[in-house]
């Protein structure tokens, strides 16, 4: 079996600068801060560890307990107003999901670092929610290593099977190598193809078409 795990926003679509302004919103909201998303990098990040950072930016001070939690709901609530204008479905995406999907040999999750609900929202808007079984969600982990960890132990992938994490950043790659599993990286998203190269990706392409070719290549019996 090989489970596929696949990142979501610069992988598989773009949102348009969405939960950054979501959460933004919700600072202004709740904390009278303006533009407190401005220079913190999202990409390959968790939402609890992007939460903790405006928080620590704008306030001067750690979150209190459970203060990233609310803050979380009410960009949950932030997101839904945002997203319908705002998304787009990365070239192949669908197409790629839907050919690996019906491989047999094949399990396709998710790995990332929205929370479960914010990842639900994404995939639902893009029309690629149907395609995924499981994952692991910045809900499980802010550590992306850890949320790797959690989608391969619901893949059901044991001894002789193999996990592939599919991303477009650093992040992805780390995550992925601290988990032994293969990593795809696409070029779609935060990172370029040196930068994708040189943390150790095994191999990097310009989108996804070329996901299909490479697993045939990669697990042919």
């Amino acid at each position: 079996m090989i489970a596929y795990l696949f990142d979501i926003d610069g992988t598989l679509l773009r949102a348009g600068g969405a939960g950054a302004r979501a959460l933004a919103a919700v600072m202004r909201a709740r904390y009278g801060v303006e533009d407190a998303a401005r220079g913190v990098a999202f990409g390959g990040r968790t939402d609890g560890w992007i939460v903790r950072q405006l928080i620590v930016r704008a306030l001067g001070r750690e979150p209190q307990p459970g203060e990233i939690d609310l803050v979380l709901a009410d960009y949950l609530a932030e997101l839904g107003r945002e997203l319908p204008t705002r998304l787009r479905v990365l070239p192949d995406a669908d197409q790629v999901l839907a050919w690996l999907g019906a491989r047999p040999e094949v399990r396709l999750g998710v790995a990332t670092g929205n929370v479960a609900a914010g990842a639900r929202a994404k995939l639902e808007a893009a029309g690629l929610a149907h395609h995924f079984g499981f994952g692991g969600y910045g809900c499980d982990s802010t550590d992306r290593a850890e949320l790797v960890a959690v989608a391969i132990a619901k893949s059901g992938v044991g001894a002789g099977d193999t996990a592939v994490v599919v991303g477009d950043t650093i992040h992805d790659v780390a995550a992925a190598r601290a988990c032994g599993a293969k990593v795809v990286a696409v070029t779609t998203g935060a990172d370029d193809r040196a930068t994708l190269e040189a943390a150790g990706a095994d191999v990097v392409f310009d989108g996804l078409a070329p996901l299909c070719a490479w697993h045939q290549a990669t697990f042919a019996a």
